[in-house]
């Protein structure tokens, strides 16, 4: 990350944990204040990897999820490498940029993606960069954050993962809603003023992940990687994945999970009544299992009015009983909660 950015943002109160991540107040504050108000927030916690060439519609169509081909200049899409077993080693936002593909991902997964990528290069004219310190994310939510956008003179894409471009800026909107901005890292300064005088407050890492959680919008971390399958956190329902568009890895096992039905977990919105720590990739139970885990903890951020909540994916039988333990078979309970769009 640039150095005069992070600066800034340490003048204005953030603080860094080990992990890269960023904060203004404690968590639940962070949640809170993303419930109630309108947020701009540095997306530390996400990586960005540059793919350039003329190989590399060709070189991602064969790898990931989803279809690179049909992807237009003005779209953003979701979509994720997997292993050999259809497991997910990392979920990417991706779009395209002059001459290649902007990939955002994980952090803690950036360094090992960006090699494992390498590895598949071969004789493709395909090079892979590291652009974290050339480009910086922002993220907007709320009520405002149109309003902020235009005020910043940026265009504003007018549906789910549209692109609109003003010059070296590009805006993506979510499906929620919200928007993330990718900028150079010497015009960050001037659009998180911009931002801030049109009345975004400061957020944090964990305001946006929170919003992730409300939104059901899974993100592979290295807690988590090479755990699920695509349909196991509802990333096929997403958009995260094309059974029209050939071999990639891991196709085999996703396309058959898809057509033969054999969905056994999916991922679910959940609360934790208690103020816990709860980590990505913590094991779930449930007494028809018993000592065996029936699922896994997706993501978590502290929950505005207390608690935790979560994405979780656990069997299908466990859901329907309606509340699993987190940590052990005695551990604390979690109670679902519906998500904001169909599970079958």
């Amino acid at each position: 990350m640039d150095t005069r950015w992070t600066e800034l943002l340490r003048q204005q109160g953030a603080r860094f944990d080990e992990a890269g991540n960023i904060a203004f107040l404690t968590g639940r504050e962070e949640a809170a204040l993303a419930k109630a108000a309108s947020i701009v927030a540095p997306l530390a916690h996400l990586g960005l990897i540059d793919a350039i060439g003329e190989d590399v519609t060709p070189y991602l169509h064969n790898l990931t999820s989803t279809n690179i081909k049909s992807l237009p200049a003005g779209r953003a899409q979701l979509s994720s490498l997997s292993g050999p077993k259809g497991r997910m080693l990392a979920s990417f936002l991706l779009w395209r940029i002059e001459n290649g593909v902007r990939l955002a991902l994980a952090t803690d997964l950036h360094a090992s993606m960006l090699k494992k990528l390498g590895m598949y290069v071969l004789r493709s004219k395909v090079k892979l960069g590291d652009s974290g310190n050339d480009r910086v994310l922002l993220g907007l939510a709320g009520a405002d954050a149109e309003t902020a956008l235009g005020s910043a003179a940026l265009a504003i894409p007018g549906n789910a993962l549209d692109l609109a471009q003003s010059g070296d800026v590009a805006v993506i909107r979510l499906a929620d809603g919200r928007f993330v901005v990718d900028c150079p890292a010497d015009k960050a300064e001037s659009l998180w003023s911009s931002f801030r005088n049109s009345g975004l407050q400061a957020a944090g890492t964990t305001a946006w992940q929170w919003l992730d959680i409300q939104a059901g919008l899974p993100l592979v971390s290295a807690r988590t990687s090479d755990e699920f399958v695509a349909q196991m956190i509802n990333y096929e329902l997403l958009g995260g994945v094309s059974f029209d568009k050939g071999c990639f890895p891991g196709q085999e096992i996703i396309a058959r999970t898809q057509h033969l039905g054999k969905v056994k977990k999916r991922m679910f919105a959940a609360h934790l009544e208690a103020d816990a720590e709860v980590l990505a990739g913590t094991d779930l139970y449930a007494a028809e299992f018993g000592e065996q885990s029936c699922g896994k903890v997706v993501a978590a951020a502290p929950a505005p009015e207390g608690g935790v909540d979560a994405l979780v994916a656990v069997q299908l039988a466990v859901h329907e009983t309606g509340s699993a333990h987190l940590g052990a078979p005695d551990g604390p309970q979690l109670s679902f909660r519906p998500l904001p769009y169909a599970v079958d």
